[in-house]
Parts: structure tokens; sequence; C-alpha cells
């Protein structure tokens, strides 16, 4: 993972969900200096970095360098990284410099790379370069992005005294093809005070705008408590 410049240079690509992955959101893959790091020290694993972790304000994103230390998943063995390991990085913002150092709960044995070292506005550049690019959607995917949109533009969660979810504001795309839906997860604290989650779930047709349907949806939850008319789970 050498290079001849001062700084290493990140890039991001979307890619399919891995057909063994129990969820069908669109991934995020990332290589340093042209390599994919990850798929190097955990072959066939699949990426813990969803698309939807993207959809919110940058505060929120997973790859956001902080002066706070944040220590972020990147792989999986489609199962939890408690159980079976995975790929982490240690990501901190010190002035105009972004570190990464790398963690591999998978195999130990595979020697780590070095800490990756980049320039921090090139870094943020790229983040916002990638989180803009709405190129490869299909309508489900544009769908969450948008209905995420519509939920901060009606300040939705604060309305009906929801705690906001940490990313993404609860929105997934549930499945795609000829099921294609998108399913909005959210908290609520029920009579007794205590909390529960529940959900909705938004159907993606082809027989009319993806802004239409996501707009005509927005409207329809805006006026409903949400503690009655939302699915349980």
């Amino acid at each position: 993972m050498g290079s001849s410049e001062p700084f290493n240079v990140l890039s991001l690509r979307h890619v399919p969900a891995h057909p063994e992955s129990c969820r069908a959101a669109a991934r995020i893959r990332l290589s340093v200096d042209g390599v994919d790091v990850v798929e190097t020290i955990h072959p066939d694993s699949d990426s813990s970095l969803f698309h939807e972790m993207l959809i919110g304000p940058p505060e929120t994103w997973p790859l956001r360098a902080r002066g706070e230390p944040s220590r972020v998943e990147l792989s999986n063995n489609h199962c939890d990284t408690g159980c079976c390991g995975g790929v982490f990085v240690t990501i901190e913002r010190s002035g105009g410099l972004v570190v990464w150092t790398w963690e591999n709960t998978d195999d130990i044995r595979v020697p780590l790379p070095p800490d990756s070292h980049f320039d921090a506005d090139r870094y943020d550049a790229e983040l916002e370069r990638f989180v803009a690019d709405h190129s490869w959607e299909e309508p489900v995917d544009t769908a969450a992005r948008l209905l995420a949109r519509e939920l901060v533009a009606r300040d939705w969660h604060r309305r009906w005294n929801c705690p906001t979810p940490p990313r993404g504001f609860g929105v997934s795309v549930g499945d795609r093809g000829e099921k294609a839906h998108v399913t909005m997860r959210f908290r609520v604290e029920d009579s007794l005070l205590a909390t529960a989650f529940r959900h909705y779930t938004v159907p993606v047709t082809g027989n009319e705008s993806v802004e239409d349907q996501v707009r005509r949806f927005a409207e329809r939850v805006d006026t409903s408590d949400p503690r009655s008319a939302a699915q349980h789970g």
C-alpha cells in the first residue's frame, strides 16, 4: 500500500449486496492507493458499510473524520463481528491530516497494513463526491434517499417525539426486483413509557415516478400518529 505521494489516496465505490447477505442494501467498498485493502486482508468478506449510512447529514457518516477517534467496522463474515470477526479502522483527524489505523479481528495472523495518512481536504472531497453521485441508483435506492430527505424537511421524528435513529433516519432498502420496497424503522414510547420499535413499508413500483410515490407516502405518515398507524417490530 505504499505510495510515492506524501499522502495516501482514498477512493470509494458502490457494489451490489453479496448473494449471501440478508440485506438488500448497496454496499460501499474502499481502496487506498488503488488497492482494496479489506479484500486483501479479509478475502470474500461482506462489507459492513451500507449506502443508507450516508443518506443522513455529514456528521452521521461513518467514515467522517473527527477530532475524536472513531472505530468503524468495514467488513464481516456474514455474521456479527463480535462472534466471527472482521476488519475495523480507527479514524482520527489531526489538523490537515486524517489517519486510519487498521485492525483485523477475523484472522490475527494476517499482517496489517501500516497506518494510512490522508490529506484532510482530499479525503473530505472524496466523501462528498461519493455521496453526491446518484448515477448508480436503482429506483428503490432513490426512494430511500428521497424519503430520508422528506423526513428531515418535515422534522418528522421531533414532531412525533420519536428518537432519531443514529444513521439514515431508520430508512433502508428492504428488497429489490418485483418486491422492491423501502423500510422506515423508528422508536416510540408506549403508554408505559417503554421504548418500542415500529416500522412502515413503502412499496416502490414502476407505475409512477419515485418522487411521487415517496411524496404521497410522506404526506400520509405525516398526519398519522405512528404509535398506532405503524407496524410493530
